[in-house]
């Protein structure tokens, strides 16, 4: 690999990224439904020489870009979706753009771009087309975290030797620990309508099945592990308040450290739901919205990326930018304590290393990381006191801190391929322990074969 001509492409290419970047940022688009995004990343992918599959295993707004023929197969994770009601202007007040409107309030607008101009820089960097291949898959609905189970259940992901992931953060970090593995899946309730005063004897109300459901659910919370989350949202309540609801639903999200336990806790859950019907007389409908993996770690890629984010310079930021960060900092509730920290930084800088503790959110890039090995890794593009999924979120992302991270982590990816390519022993020692790992922990696709996109978006 030509590492130098890699790096020249992207120092030539600053300004054309940032201004993908801020294309997508500029049309936010939720799950599934990333029309724009996707196609201004396949129209860049195609003026780059390219071979582009679109709608990509019959999902429309999923895309598989490939360029050379040689090995190993690198694959980068592209992720464009935004956040439902977080329309924000680049501005240190709460603004929005439009109202309830959508907005990268996770910043996958950099990760994108990211994702793409580390694509194509290794293009560059190639000194023939035999030399190793590069596939940047475009995955979307990563928010409701089945978009890349929708992808596997299609084969996606399985040709690659490995994979590599960034995502927008308040730190520079490489991932050293897993994240929680998630089951969703909706609950319907069917009984019989009555006049809720007239007769209410005669009513089976799957409403009340559903609130005592949720009552058997929370009461679950305190005989289940410290990893457990539970989570859920009634999304039909029923009808008038004089009839009994025949119908009434709730969505339930499950969490848990691994897959496995996962699915013994939602088997726990599934029960307070039959539970609840024989009390109330009613019956029950269980529809899946999918899930995900939890990440499952790879020591010899996390130690080669930490090496490359400490190799590659970090961004520097003007007083203009440091002024910007802290404006949003001081809208934190707990401002005053943290910043107080004597390593307190308005946005930070520094490589802070491999993350070991616990990560309580869910992926699905884990999917991935149990088809092929797999390193994520995050650079800081936010404020540092900015909480997740939050307005300063899509404020940042729209604005030269959140840039000059994405650059920072496109910089960083190549260093890691130039590194794993020139030291094959690496992706031999990767490929060895993703095998002992996944060696009875094998992956088993979490949208099954009869669930449609239009089935999690309703």
């Amino acid at each position: 690999m030509n590492a130098e001509n890699a790096n020249k492409w992207m120092e030539d290419n600053e300004q054309r990224m940032r201004e993908v970047s801020k294309k997508i940022w500029s049309v936010p688009e939720t799950a599934f439904r990333e029309v724009s995004s996707s196609a201004e990343l396949i129209r860049v992918l195609k003026e780059e020489g390219f071979e582009v599959e679109e709608s990509y295993g019959g999902i429309p707004t999923a895309f598989r870009a490939v360029y050379g023929s040689g090995s190993p197969v690198i694959g980068l994770l592209a992720e464009y979706d935004a956040l439902p009601g977080l329309s924000q202007k680049v501005s240190t007040k709460k603004e929005e753009v439009e109202e309830g409107a959508p907005g990268h309030g996770c910043g996958h607008n950099l990760m994108a771009a990211a994702h793409l101009t580390a694509a194509i820089a290794l293009k560059e960097g190639m000194t023939s087309k035999e030399d190793y291949t590069v596939v940047l898959y475009g995955c979307p609905a990563e928010e409701i975290l089945v978009g890349k189970g929708f992808m596997a259940r299609e084969g996606a992901f399985k040709e690659l030797d490995l994979a590599v992931s960034w995502h927008p953060s308040t730190r520079n970090m490489v991932v050293g620990t897993t994240m929680t593995a998630l089951e969703s899946g909706e609950f319907h309730f069917k009984g019989k309508t009555a006049h809720a005063a007239g007769d209410p004897e005669n009513g089976r109300s799957a409403l009340d099945a559903v609130e005592i459901m949720d009552i058997g659910a929370n009461y679950l919370r305190e005989h289940v592990t410290d990893d457990v989350r539970i989570h859920y949202q009634i999304t039909n309540g029923g009808g008038a308040p004089n009839i009994v609801p025949d119908k009434a639903s709730v969505l339930y999200f499950t969490r848990a450290n691994n897959r496995r336990h996962l699915l013994e806790t939602f088997e726990r859950v599934k029960k307070c739901a039959e539970g609840a019907a024989t009390m109330t007389e009613t019956s029950y409908e269980l529809k899946s919205r999918g899930g995900c993996y939890e990440i499952l770690p790879n020591e010899p890629l996390i130690e080669v990326m930490d090496e490359a984010m400490k190799e590659v310079k970090g961004p520097e930021y003007t007083q203009e930018e440091k002024d910007f960060a802290e404006a949003l900092n001081k809208t934190n509730s707990q401002y005053e304590r943290l910043s107080a920290d004597e390593n307190y930084e308005s946005i930070h800088t520094g490589a802070m290393g491999i993350m070991r503790e616990h990560m309580g959110g869910s992926t699905d890039v884990g999917d991935v990381s149990y088809i092929v090995p797999l390193v994520m890794f995050m650079t800081a593009t936010q404020n540092s006191l900015a909480t997740g999924h939050s307005w300063h979120i899509t404020a940042t992302s729209g604005h030269s801190i959140g840039e000059k991270g994405m650059l920072y982590a496109a910089r960083t990816m190549v260093r890691f391929v130039e590194k794993v390519l020139n030291n094959p022993e690496i992706l031999e020692r990767a490929k060895d322990e993703f095998a002992q790992r996944t060696k009875v922990e094998k992956y088993n696709c979490p949208v099954p074969p009869e669930l449609k996109i239009e089935d999690v978006l309703s």
